[in-house]
C-alpha cells in the first residue's frame, strides 16, 4: 500500500499533474487491506477528500478474494465502474474482472419488449415514440440497463411493462433465456473478482438466504460497505414485511395483460382480476385519508378489523378466487403459475401484518398521496445482521464520512450488531477552520416558539442576499419546507427551487446550472448530493434533525431501549441526529479550494446540555454568531476567487 499510495508511489506516478499524496488515504488502505489478509473487519470514518474509493478497491482487488462492494446509490455503483475502475484496470489491474449487480426491474425484458409490438399496449403517441427509441436502443445495449435510457422518465409507467422484474419472470422455462439481460448480469458476476451491488440488492439477498428462497448474489468472501451509516435503515426494509395499495393494482394489471397475450383472457378470468381491483380499493379505501405515518398495534389493527372485516375477507376471498380459477384451467403456463403464487404471497402477507403480533416488530401504515403502505419494521437489526452478517463472513469493512458520535463509533457498531472490529477514524484532508464558518444566530426563538418561523425567515432572507443565492436550505419535514419558502420566495430575487416540484435529479441539474439559485428540501437532500465549487457557497439548515418521535419505528425503538433500563435519549436519538445533521452539512466542502457558510439556526445547539455532542462531532470550523462575520468570510472568500 505504501508502494502505492505514498509519497512518490505508483498512484502519484500514474496521475502526473492530478493527484498529491494523502497520508488518510495511504492510512485507510492499510487498515483495509490489513483486514483482508488478516480476516476481521473494520470500521473507518474517512471525510470528503480522502479518496477512499482507491483506498478500499485497491486493497480488494489485492485480497485475491471475492469482494461484494455494496454502495448505497445506484448513482455511485455507476461511478465506480465507470470512472474508479476503469483507471484501476488501466493502471495496476488489467485482469481484474468487475461486475455491476442492481435489481431486476432495471433491466428490459426482451419477451415484453417483443410481445408489445403487436399489442395495443401503449397509450398515446409520447408512449409510442418512446417505446420505437426503446426498441432501438434493445438491438444496441449489452447491458439492457436502463441507466442508458436518459430521455426515460424516473417514474416511467411504460418501464413497468417492460421490465423483468421476478414477479412476472418465467426464468429457464422462457425462449429468451439465454439472450436475457438478467441472466447475462449473474453470469459476469460469477466470474467477477468484484461485485458491485446497492445496499437494497445486497440485503435483499440476505434476505433470501434468511428464509432459504435461494440468493441473488453468487458466492463471496469479504463485504465493503461504502456509505455505512445507511446500513441499519436498509436492513429494517428487506428483513420487514410491507404491503401497498399499488402490489394489488400491479397483480391485476400483469394478470390481465399475460391473459390477453396468452389468449386465455376469457370474460370469467377478466371479471377475477377486476374484482381484485375493486376489492383493493375498497379495502385500502377503508384507512383514514390524512398523509403521514402512524402506528398500528394489535388492538389497533383487531378493531380495524372489527370495524373493516367484511372489505379484509372480500380481499382475501377475490385474491384466492383468481389462484383457483387459474388452478381449473387446463392450459397451465408458466406465466400463470408465477402470477397465482403472487396472488397467494399477497395473501400470506395480507395475513401476517393484521394476525401476527411478532415481539420485535413494530406494525405501521402510511399514507402517501394515493399509496397507502402496510408494514412491520423489525424494531432492532443488530441481532440479524450480527449472525447473518458478521459471524458468517470474515471480513466486513464499513466505511462513510459520518460514522462517529464524539469521535467514537459506539453507536454505529450497537445499531448493526458488529461486536469484534478494528476501527479509526481518519484525520481530515481540508482546513476546515480555514473553509467553512459555522453561524448560529444568538437571539432567534427556540424552534417550538411560534416566533420561530417569521425569525428564520428573516435570517434565510440575510443570509442569500450576503451568498448572492447559491445555498441549499434544507429541512426536517415537508411542512417547515414549504412554511419558510412561501415567506421567503417574495422577499428575494434569487431563483428557488423547491423539492417536489420536478425530479430529484432534475432539481439538482437545475440548481448546478441556475447563477444564484437557492434549493428548498428535505432530508432526501441531506446526503449523496455533491455540488463542488462556487454555485454552492451556503447551506442552512432549520432545526437539528432529530427524528420525529411521534414515528412508529422510532417511538418503538425508544421504547425498547427504555424497556431494558438504558437512555434512548442519549443512545439513540442524539446520535442519529448528529449523523444526520454531518450529512447535511457535508455537502458544502467537496473540495480544498471550496469555501462556504454553514448556518444551523437552532438555538438549542447553545442552550442545551446535547448541544455540546453536536459541537464535538462536526468537524472544527470557525464559528460565529454574527452576520457580519459571515460578510467578511465571504468578502474574503471572494477576494480570493
Amino acid at each position: 500500500m505504501q508502494e502505492v499510495f505514498g509519497p512518490g508511489g505508483l498512484l502519484e506516478r500514474c496521475m502526473i499533474g492530478g493527484y498529491e499524496h494523502r497520508a488518510a488515504q495511504l492510512e485507510m488502505a492499510e487498515l483495509v487491506h490489513d483486514a483482508f489478509t488478516s480476516k476481521h473487519h473494520a470500521v473507518v470514518e474517512a471525510g470528503t477528500g480522502t479518496g477512499k474509493t482507491l483506498a478500499y478497491l485497491l486493497p480488494a482487488i489485492c485480497s485475491g478474494r471475492r469482494v461484494v462492494i455494496s454502495t448505497a446509490t445506484k448513482s455511485l455503483q455507476e461511478q465506480l465502474y465507470q470512472k474508479d475502475i476503469p483507471f484501476l484496470q488501466k493502471h495496476f489491474a488489467p485482469e481484474v474482472k468487475v461486475a455491476v449487480m442492481k435489481g431486476r426491474s432495471n433491466f428490459l425484458c426482451r419477451v415484453k419488449a417483443h410481445q408489445m409490438i403487436d399489442q395495443p399496449m401503449l397509450k398515446g403517441l409520447e408512449e409510442i415514440d418512446a417505446f420505437r427509441q426503446i426498441r432501438e436502443w434493445t438491438n444496441l445495449t449489452e447491458t439492457g440497463d436502463r441507466a442508458e435510457l436518459t430521455f426515460l422518465p424516473d417514474d416511467s409507467d411504460l418501464w413497468t411493462r417492460l421490465d423483468a422484474r421476478r414477479d412476472t419472470c418465467a426464468g429457464q422455462k422462457c425462449p429468451e433465456f439465454n439472450q436475457c439481460f438478467v441472466t447475462a448480469m449473474h453470469q459476469r458476476a460469477k466470474d467477477a473478482d468484484l461485485i458491485i451491488v446497492n445496499h437494497h440488492l445486497f440485503f435483499a439477498d440476505l434476505a433470501l438466504k434468511q428464509d432459504d428462497f435461494g440468493s441473488i448474489l453468487p458466492e463471496y468472501s469479504a463485504v465493503v460497505f461504502d456509505e455505512a451509516h445507511e446500513m441499519e435503515d436498509v436492513a429494517s426494509d428487506y428483513f420487514g414485511r410491507q404491503i401497498s395499495n399499488y402490489r394489488f393494482e400491479e397483480l391485476a394489471r400483469d394478470a390481465d395483460q399475460t391473459l390477453r397475450l396468452l389468449r386465455l383472457g376469457s370474460a370469467a378470468l377478466l371479471r377475477r382480476t377486476q374484482r381484485i381491483r375493486e376489492r383493493a380499493r375498497a379495502f385500502f379505501d377503508s384507512f383514514p385519508p390524512r398523509d403521514g405515518r402512524f402506528p398500528f398495534s394489535r388492538n389497533e389493527r383487531e378493531a380495524f378489523l372489527d370495524q373493516h372485516r367484511e372489505a379484509y375477507d372480500a380481499l382475501a376471498t377475490a385474491l384466492k378466487g383468481l389462484e383457483t380459477e387459474f388452478a381449473a384451467l387446463t392450459q397451465k403456463p408458466e406465466e400463470l403459475t408465477r402470477i397465482a403464487r403472487r396472488s397467494f404471497e399477497l395473501r400470506q402477507e395480507l395475513a401476517f401484518l393484521f394476525e401476527s403480533n411478532e415481539k420485535n416488530f413494530v406494525y405501521w401504515y402510511e399514507r402517501r398521496n394515493k399509496g397507502v403502505f402496510l408494514a412491520a419494521t423489525p424494531i432492532d437489526v443488530s441481532q440479524i445482521l450480527r449472525e447473518r452478517l458478521f459471524e458468517k463472513f470474515d471480513t466486513v469493512v464499513l466505511t462513510s464520512a459520518t460514522l462517529t458520535v464524539g469521535g467514537r463509533f459506539e453507536y454505529i457498531r450497537q445499531r448493526v450488531g458488529l461486536d469484534h472490529t478494528k476501527e479509526s477514524a481518519l484525520p481530515p484532508e481540508f482546513d476546515w477552520a480555514e473553509q467553512a464558518l459555522l453561524y448560529t444566530p444568538r437571539t432567534i426563538p427556540d424552534v417550538r416558539n411560534p416566533g420561530f418561523a417569521p425569525a428564520a425567515a428573516d435570517e434565510i432572507v440575510k443570509l442569500l442576499e450576503l451568498t448572492q443565492g447559491r445555498a441549499f436550505c434544507l429541512f426536517t419535514s415537508y411542512s417547515q419546507m414549504n412554511d419558510l419558502f412561501e415567506r421567503v420566495r417574495n422577499r428575494v430575487g434569487f431563483p428557488l427551487l423547491l423539492q417536489g416540484t420536478a425530479p430529484r435529479s432534475v432539481l439538482l441539474e437545475r440548481f448546478k446550472n441556475t447563477p444564484g439559485a437557492v434549493l428548498f428540501a428535505t432530508s432526501s437532500f441531506w446526503q449523496g448530493v455533491d455540488v463542488p465549487g462556487d454555485q454552492l457557497s451556503c447551506v442552512i439548515v432549520d432545526r437539528l434533525p432529530f427524528a420525529v418521535p411521534s414515528d412508529p419505528i422510532v417511538a418503538a425503538r425508544v421504547s425498547a431501549l427504555q424497556e431494558e433500563g438504558r437512555n434512548a435519549f442519549a443512545e439513540f436519538q442524539v446520535p442519529a441526529a448528529v449523523l444526520a445533521l454531518k450529512q447535511g452539512f457535508g455537502r458544502l466542502i467537496r473540495a480544498k479550494t471550496d469555501r462556504g457558510v454553514l448556518v444551523l439556526l437552532d438555538s438549542r445547539l447553545e442552550r442545551m446540555p446535547y448541544g455540546k455532542i453536536f459541537l464535538e462531532s462536526l468537524p472544527k470550523y470557525a464559528t460565529t454568531h454574527d452576520l457580519r462575520d459571515v460578510a467578511r468570510f465571504l468578502e474574503k472568500r471572494q477576494a480570493n476567487v
